[in-house]
């Protein structure tokens, strides 16, 4: 029998939900303080996790949840770049 790949589930910080790791955006605070967009979903840094909804980007943005979980403050600037690409899919 073929090895069965295990595919990586992560939790969305805002829904609590849980996607495969392809259909969520990482967010990443790098070591030097700076927080990005991820999409290779390798950066260095501690990350987060949003679902690919507008909805859920406005909410994050509202409920400051990303600062929590990254324990920094998020520039208005990522918000916006983040619901830039969403737009651009």
């Amino acid at each position: 029998m073929p090895k069965v790949k295990k595919i990586p589930l992560r939790k969305c910080v805002v829904t609590g939900e849980r996607f495969e790791k392809k259909q969520l955006m990482r967010i990443v605070r790098t070591p030097d303080g700076d927080v990005i967009y991820d999409p290779t979903g390798k950066a260095n840094g501690r990350g987060a996790y949003l679902s690919r909804l507008a909805s859920t980007i406005e909410k994050a943005r509202k409920t400051k949840i990303l600062a929590k979980h990254l324990e920094c403050a998020i520039p208005e600037q990522l918000y916006e770049a983040l619901l830039w690409e969403l737009r651009r899919e």
